[in-house]
């Protein structure tokens, strides 16, 4: 790790996870390079290996960024909010989605990658977050439907969780998959972020 204070170091990691972020915008996983998000800095492209070693490791943390934005988001609602109905709590969940189309994409075209790319230091950084945002959808469901049981909530979210993965592939086709579903014959209803997990949480509540 560089010398220099706390600040310098986090402002610089930030730096360069906001650099990778640009540039996903517009590029693949397997697109980017370090050669390119370290020209999209301030500083030396050098100077990137001093905070993360590979790309996996920066495209990790800008996932464990977005679950903390996902994360605070939850928190909020649950301060300003006593009760839901399950409509309204499948709709708040999908909402709270549908603002987070990024992490959804990382987490559908990159995960695995990112993850075994990643040294122990930076994967258990991310579980932490992670492990929080399970924590957090639990805190929902003990808020609003303390009727459940222990075994119910577990049921939510371990199911719910798995299905997020899928949610991006199906709801942004590119137009050769459409060229292709259509040769195909096949009948595909394209669905939106907020369609697909609102049916999918309301399904899951019962």
């Amino acid at each position: 790790m560089p010398k220099g204070s706390p600040e310098l170091t986090e402002a610089r990691r930030e730096e360069i996870i906001n650099a990778c972020e640009k540039l996903y915008q517009t590029k693949s996983f397997r697109e980017i390079t370090i050669k390119e998000i370290g020209n999209a800095t301030s500083f030396t492209r050098t100077s990137i290996y001093n905070y993360f070693q590979a790309k996996e490791e920066i495209f990790l943390a800008l996932l464990k960024r977005e679950y903390k934005l996902w994360n605070s988001a939850l928190k909020q609602t649950m301060e300003q909010i006593g009760a839901m109905t399950k409509e309204e709590f499948a709709a708040m969940l999908a909402h709270s989605l549908e603002e987070r189309a990024q992490l959804l994409k990382i987490m559908a075209m990159n995960h695995y990658d990112m993850e075994t790319g990643s040294r122990p230091e930076h994967l258990k950084a991310f579980k932490l977050v992670y492990g929080e945002s399970l924590r957090t959808v639990t805190a929902c469901l003990h808020r609003y439907f303390p009727q459940m049981t222990a075994e119910q909530k577990q049921d939510f979210i371990y199911t719910f969780f798995p299905c997020l993965f899928g949610i991006y592939p199906y709801t942004h086709v590119t137009e050769k998959q459409r060229a292709a579903m259509d040769a195909a014959g096949i009948d595909y209803v394209f669905l939106s972020i907020y369609e697909i997990t609102y049916h999918c949480v309301r399904k899951l509540l019962g």
